[in-house]
């Protein structure tokens, strides 16, 4: 099958996009590369059989790049909500205009299914325990409202279709693993990191706040499932990913990543109240799909652990703080245009 990921060099784009040629896929991936080069390893492995289109989902050649495309995966966007409202109007410019004009020209292309990344963030301040596909939708950012807004766009799209659009939503879990483009503003892998470097944890939100978590590489199974699967399992569905295991209360985190790196102190921060707060159920894509996760929590604080130990990850390089990053950028984009003459900075105009 030929996939096209958008956001193919992110954190999941980059587990998932092996993850698709190792089952024998060929892949498109589109990214601006913002974190670095890493889908090198992969086109050194995979050759031909993956295509990297380096360019923006709002201005890129959706005729061109979406030709011959059979299911495309919509990664794209501003990921987290401090980098979201960083600034408002970019990260609606591309969670919610990139995202409305990448599913409306799969359409046009005959793309046949369409995956949206959609959150479990979009239950926000959930309304009791077991949130399932159906309760309503409580979104308390921006990250999440755009993920709503895109939501509802594509699966209308794929209703208005009859078929010939079939279009599956995947609410995500918090994520957390390792993965070529690390991340460490993540509940668990920020955790494990700080008692790592520091031997501290910090709880903040109060940490009675639910959230459900899920594996880079289960998320990634899980999107290749939803690419793959037959239409009557899985088109004009939504899906939560995850597990009903992996519902944990924050401090409830933190006292797992302080069990597994002995001599972690827990530090209780005076923050205001988290609105996020939601314990998620996965019945469906289990019972629909077939779908179990195969990494726990307790096995990913040991993944990063090990990846800590072994030098595999830097925890000071500042691309996998998703928001450092970003700031960095637009500094050096405003640095650069205000020193450069004819598009040069050193260079002769």
């Amino acid at each position: 099958m030929r996939i096209f990921v958008a956001g193919g060099a992110g954190f999941i784009g980059s587990v998932l996009v092996p993850h698709l040629l190792e089952a024998g896929h060929e892949v498109t991936a589109l990214d601006r590369f913002y974190f670095g080069p890493t889908l090198k390893a992969a086109e050194a492995r995979f050759g031909d059989r993956l295509r990297i289109l380096r360019d923006d989902i709002r201005t890129f050649d959706t005729e061109a790049a979406l030709a011959g495309i059979e299911a495309v995966v919509d990664l794209a966007g501003i990921s987290n909500d401090p980098s979201c409202d960083l600034e408002a109007h970019l990260t609606e410019s591309i969670n919610i205009g990139g995202g409305k004009r990448l599913a409306a020209a799969a359409r046009r292309a005959g793309v046949r299914r369409y995956v949206y990344t959609s959150s479990c963030s979009v239950y926000g301040h959930g309304a009791g325990l077991g949130l399932t596909e159906s309760s309503p939708r409580n979104p308390v950012s921006l990250y999440a409202r755009a993920k709503c807004e895109v939501e509802d766009y594509a699966m209308q799209l794929g209703r208005e279709s009859e078929g010939a659009f079939e279009t599956v939503a995947l609410r995500l879990a918090t994520v957390f693993g390792v993965s070529p483009r690390m991340r460490f503003d993540l509940a668990v892998n920020v955790m494990t990191k700080n008692a790592y470097v520091n031997r501290k944890v910090s709880i903040e939100g109060g940490g009675k706040q639910w959230r459900p978590f899920v594996h880079v590489l289960d998320v990634a199974r899980a999107m290749h499932i939803a690419a793959t699967a037959e239409s009557s399992r899985c088109a004009g569905r939504v899906f939560n990913v995850g597990s009903d295991e992996n519902n944990v209360q924050i401090a409830q985190l933190a006292y797992r990543v302080r069990d597994a790196v002995p001599s972690t102190e827990l530090v209780t921060v005076g923050t205001d109240p988290d609105l996020r707060d939601y314990n998620v159920r996965f019945d469906v894509i289990r019972e629909t799909l077939g779908y179990q996760t195969t990494r726990t929590i307790d096995d990913g604080i040991q993944e990063v652990l090990e990846a800590l130990r072994s030098g595999k990850v830097d925890p000071d390089d500042r691309r996998g703080y998703t928001l450092r990053q970003y700031v960095f950028l637009r500094e050096a984009e405003l640095a650069a245009q205000s020193l450069a003459i004819g598009g040069h900075i050193l260079g002769e105009p």
